[in-house]
């Protein structure tokens, strides 16, 4: 199964990089503005942020607003899912060579992460994003607390410590229909990383563990997205280059400093990584509720 996952994330990479670089050729002369050595150093810093499971989406667009690098507003959406699009599945890789987990949890979770997010985009997406992000946040924050406590032993429910890496029987179950769901909510903004996150952890399972699967299900997502972004030409050409090849760098990096943490360390990390998405879920559904607050 293991094998089936990296040949499909293989199959998907070769199918993205045809389209990119085709058009980069295509269009040579005509990358638009932005520096590449300005974009590689974002690419760098974001995609170092999303090998630790902060994301890369928000820091990078908070940079290119920053350093003005793109030529228009438009061109945002497009140039954060093709310039993310390699790191990611190069995440995934090293991810799910590197960490053992049990193939058929693997498998299952990133599969159902990634029907999900199909079920999603002609479902879930009707939704009101705002209040949905607003209550993701709470979830978030008190798992965040759930997983602290459980960490200082102070909730004996949960037990201590979290050494599994393997789902099986309604625990398997729990966990895909979890993933399933926080794929099918990614077509709303809520980003699965810190989710899963707290979800594999809630399980039992070792927090290592959710790195190949919240990576693989994004991996197997970003692709095609990119791809169709190349094909419409909505994209900045430049700055996405540059952020590719500053994120490939910063990936290999951060994914040797994660793989090397103690347990103990990446268990607190990945607890501040939660509740760090928690309130920033939050504070994006207040922007709602306020909005809708000056209107009354």
């Amino acid at each position: 199964m293991v094998q089936i996952l990296l040949g499909l994330l293989g199959v998907l990479l070769v199918y993205y990089l045809f389209y990119f670089i085709r058009d980069l050729i295509a269009e040579r002369g005509n990358w638009g503005g932005g520096n590449i050595f300005v974009s590689g150093v974002i690419g760098f810093i974001t995609d170092a942020m999303d090998t630790l499971g902060i994301g890369s989406f928000a820091p990078t667009t908070m940079l290119l607003e920053t350093t003005k690098q793109l030529d228009n507003d438009r061109q945002l959406p497009g140039t954060l899912n093709v310039s993310h699009t390699v790191p990611v599945i190069i995440e995934a890789f090293i991810f799910i060579t590197v960490v053992k987990v049990a193939p058929l949890t693997l498998f299952s979770l990133v599969i159902a992460a990634i029907v999900g997010s199909y079920v999603g985009s002609k479902t879930v997406s009707k939704l009101p994003e705002k209040k949905v992000q607003f209550y993701m946040g709470i979830a978030l924050i008190i798992t965040a607390a759930l997983m602290a406590l459980k960490q200082l032993g102070l909730l004996d429910l949960l037990g201590t410590g979290n050494h599994l890496t393997s789902l099986t029987g309604v625990k398997l179950v729990i966990g895909i229909v979890g993933n399933f769901i926080l794929g099918a909510l990614m077509t709303i903004g809520v980003g699965l990383y810190a989710p899963c996150m707290a979800m594999v952890y809630m399980l039992g399972l070792s927090p290592l563990v959710a790195f190949p699967i919240m990576m693989a299900s994004c991996a197997g997502l970003m692709p095609v997205a990119g791809t169709n972004f190349i094909k419409s030409g909505d994209y900045s050409r430049k700055v996405s280059l540059g952020i590719t090849i500053g994120g490939i760098i910063g990936v290999i990096i951060a994914t040797r400093f994660v793989t090397g943490l103690n347990m103990t360390v990446l268990t607190w990390i990945v607890i501040v990584v939660v509740l760090y998405s928690g309130f920033t879920y939050i504070r994006k559904g207040m922007h709602e509720f306020a909005g809708n607050l000056k209107k009354s």
